[in-house]
């Protein structure tokens, strides 16, 4: 380990000591995370501590200004080290599903849009502000590896971008016109580094999906299925689940349905805990193509519709890229 790197560790376990120390003023921390050789991965992985601080975070006062937890997630995330970013991305859903959820009565959660605020404030930055384009193939010309009776156009086309996240501009409060930007660019971050996030929080977030969603998706279980009566089923699946639902508009969605989809498909399933996550997230895919179809929403439609065909397909155990294995010669 060369200099640079023990300087660097010795800061990062430092800064981990003192998040937990400070954390303990607030919180009962378990022996076992304070007396660990990798401080910022006890206070990522433990799950004695992740109760308590998810119990703190859904407590009725949460939220507020002067709430000691929001001020330490706050405070912890401005450290700058990606382990301990960890650490509060981890809490995410829990701090933007309860702050959703009391919007509507009207109480004070500056604690919880500082926390907010600060993961896109830190996202604007890194990104200088610009929107995360991919490019395209033009379809219209043709490729080099196909056989074309004209001639081969070697002018390269013009690209084609597709924005995947709009430009960010810097924000110092959290409107009502702001807000799902602001939370759909934290789930995006939450996003890129799910892989290192623990299965409990991959849990809490299929379970607040679900609840956004306001609709019974239990309909859609065998989706697709063209028998079923449509009309008489979704007349008596109206009016339930509608406590919690929010609006989605599409720069949320867009975030929540990548989350989704590896909660399905990025997971091992053979894992019990993660089989858990894996139910839990079918039935969150359900309960918002539930919402997308009354909504007549054609997008969600389209990417849900494709994440409960892709849940269809993996029950089945039929691998599609497979080629036919058949005695017939055909000439």
């Amino acid at each position: 380990m060369s200099t640079e790197q023990r300087v660097s560790w010795s800061d990062s376990f430092s800064e981990a000591q003192t998040a937990i120390q400070s954390l303990s003023t607030i919180l009962s921390v378990p022996p076992s995370v304070s007396a660990s050789d990798s401080p910022a991965l006890a206070l990522l992985t433990d799950p004695e501590l992740a109760t308590q601080i998810s119990d703190h975070l859904r407590q009725p006062d949460s939220g507020a200004g002067d709430n000691q937890l929001c001020r330490w997630l706050y405070d912890t995330f401005h450290t700058s080290k990606l382990d301990l970013q960890l650490v509060v991305l981890r809490f995410l859903p829990i701090v933007a599903g309860v702050y959703l959820s009391r919007i509507p009565l009207r109480k004070p959660l500056a604690g919880f849009e500082a926390v907010l605020l600060a993961i896109y404030a830190h996202e604007t930055a890194s990104r200088n502000g610009q929107a995360i384009t991919i490019n395209i193939p033009d379809l219209s010309h043709s490729s080099v590896y196909h056989e074309s009776r004209h001639p081969y156009n070697y002018k390269a086309p013009e690209p084609n971008l597709a924005v995947i996240s709009p430009a960010l501009d810097p924000q110092g409060t959290i409107r009502s016109t702001k807000r799902a930007r602001i939370i759909g660019v934290a789930l995006e971050l939450y996003y890129s580094h799910i892989a290192e996030i623990p299965g409990q929080s991959k849990l809490e977030f299929c379970e607040f999906c679900t609840i956004w969603a306001g609709e019974d998706g239990e309909f859609y279980k065998d989706f697709p299925n063209e028998d079923k009566k449509v009309e008489e089923d979704e007349k008596e699946t109206q009016g339930k689940n509608k406590e919690g639902r929010i609006l989605l508009p599409w720069e949320m969605l867009q975030p929540i349905l990548r989350i989704l989809g590896h909660c399905l498909m990025g997971i091992n399933k053979n894992d019990k805990k993660k089989k858990e996550v894996y139910e839990v997230a079918c039935g969150a895919c359900r309960s918002l193509y539930a919402r997308a179809m009354h909504d007549i929403n054609p997008k969600a439609i389209l990417a849900l519709g494709s994440l409960l065909k892709l849940i269809k397909y993996d029950k089945t155990c039929i691998d599609h890229t497979e080629l036919p294995v058949t005695k017939v010669i055909h000439l």
